[in-house]
């Protein structure tokens, strides 16, 4: 079947994109939305239903739409669950609210596009007549996009070690994907748990076992053992310099941003006054500079820049002062079975001394790699036919400032992607509030180029 726009995708950038076609594009057009995740729009991590797993960005920032800032807040005051700007909100919430703004949009009897959800995974591509591109369904069905927007993410970490060798019942005890919580019932309470990786998803995991009524060690080991810092409670006003004056080195960058710092004397206003900068502050930057700052700062910038909600960091500190969460720094190299336990073997860091962790339970929380296209049979056959081509870092594919895909083939059709996937391109483009902003300027190049008749 034929559309005039073809989305590729299921989790948040997708939706956000749907929603912003709804409202610009006219009643004639066709959109069909290609994905086969069960909950449209609302992602892995909108779907908790744990009350502890909360947003890590103000409720008052959050609306789907960047020219109706406080359309969240309203939503959960509608529902009486109201918070004010500062709060945040629970991750189910969330996605509940994506999921209700985009019903909203399909039920409205104002004359709107046409929009056809299609259960199914793209598994190849190929290009059609008139400047299309056809998707191949894993049903057997094609369907024809004359614009196609790829919202594909960037896929899950693996473990860093091969599990293969290990038994299978030691095997039944490494949990994959830990957002599938089923495997928190499967946990007695005085067991033992180790989480590999120290970013937001371990403390999720972490509260999880907690609200289970979890008493048992946690150990938490991740190469530099470096955790998520907490919004503060009373947020101070943005600190007062400008990011354009900063230099375009990463040295001194980091010399300046300490600097500021001291001046204001919380580091978290300096992060708020970059914050809706950094898009621009990294396209400065020269590509040596970018790869610096990849293998140097970039696990200090997560810990500072992507916080938790001051209560739930409140809380993961309690843990650890408690010692029932122990954080650990090094390099994980083995992991085997002794006694109907799991030995983890790992070299920390800045030593050469080699530790042991026992444990009934392995969690991955290794989190979201920046890994380019390698998750995606899609995007790697769509390199090999020059549809694509990896931004030079690796972080996804190249787009220019528009999102438009860059590509061998250019002009062959309209190939615009939105979300991580364009992190070499724009960097900060993960959050809900950098989403939507894209999501709506693809929207509206989309309209825009079609015309009355799209």
């Amino acid at each position: 079947m034929s559309y005039d726009v073809v989305v590729v995708g299921a989790g948040f950038s997708a939706i956000a994109t749907v929603c912003n076609l709804i409202e610009l594009l006219p009643a004639s057009a066709k959109v069909a939305v290609v994905g086969d995740d069960p909950g449209f729009g609302r992602g892995t991590a909108y779907r908790s239903e744990l009350y502890l797993h909360r947003l890590n960005v103000p409720a008052g920032r959050m609306s789907l739409f960047p020219d109706r800032p406080d359309a969240f807040v309203v939503w959960l005051k509608e529902r009486k669950r109201p918070l004010r700007d500062g709060d945040f909100a629970s991750r189910q919430d969330y996605g509940l609210y994506v999921r209700d703004t985009l019903a909203a949009l399909l039920r409205d009897k104002r004359p709107r596009c046409r929009v056809d959800f299609i259960r199914a995974k793209a598994t190849g591509c190929v290009e059609r007549y008139n400047a299309t591109l056809g998707f191949l369904l894993d049903n057997g069905d094609e369907i024809v996009g004359r614009h196609v927007v790829l919202c594909l993410g960037v896929g899950n970490a693996p473990l860093p070690v091969d599990l293969s060798a290990l038994p299978s019942d030691a095997r039944d005890r490494t949990i994959d994907n830990p957002w599938r919580l089923s495997w928190l019932r499967r946990v007695e309470a005085n067991d033992s748990v180790c989480i590999l990786g120290s970013g937001l998803t371990m403390i999720d995991q972490v509260l999880a076992l907690f609200a289970q009524g979890f008493r048992g060690r946690i150990d938490v080991l991740s190469r530099r053992g470096l955790v998520p810092h907490g919004h503060a409670r009373v947020p101070k006003p943005p600190a007062d310099f400008d990011p354009a004056d900063l230099p375009e080195t990463i040295s001194g960058i980091l010399r300046q941003l300490r600097r500021e710092s001291r001046r204001a004397g919380d580091w978290r206003s300096v992060m708020d006054t970059l914050r809706p900068k950094t898009q621009a502050l990294w396209q400065r930057l020269a590509p040596a500079e970018r790869k610096r700052f990849l293998r140097h700062a970039l696990p200090w910038w997560n810990i500072h820049r992507h916080r938790v909600a001051p209560d739930v960091y409140d809380r993961f500190r309690e843990m650890v002062a408690s010692g029932q969460v122990v954080i650990h720094a090094g390099h994980l190299h083995d992991i085997s079975t002794a006694d109907d336990r799991l030995m983890l073997h790992y070299r920390k860091r800045g030593a050469r001394d080699e530790v042991e962790l026992r444990c009934d339970w392995l969690v991955n929380c290794t989190g979201v790699e920046r890994a380019g296209i390698a998750h995606s049979p899609l995007l790697q056959q769509m390199m090999r036919q020059g549809l694509i081509k990896a931004d030079p870092l690796r972080l996804g594919i190249g787009v220019d400032s528009n999102s438009v895909v860059r590509s061998d083939n250019p002009g062959a059709v309209s190939l615009y992607a939105v979300g991580a996937l364009t992190a070499g391109q724009f960097w900060e483009i993960t959050a809900v509030p950098d989403i939507r902003a894209q999501a709506r300027a693809v929207a509206q190049r989309i309209s825009d180029a079609g015309g009355p008749n799209i």
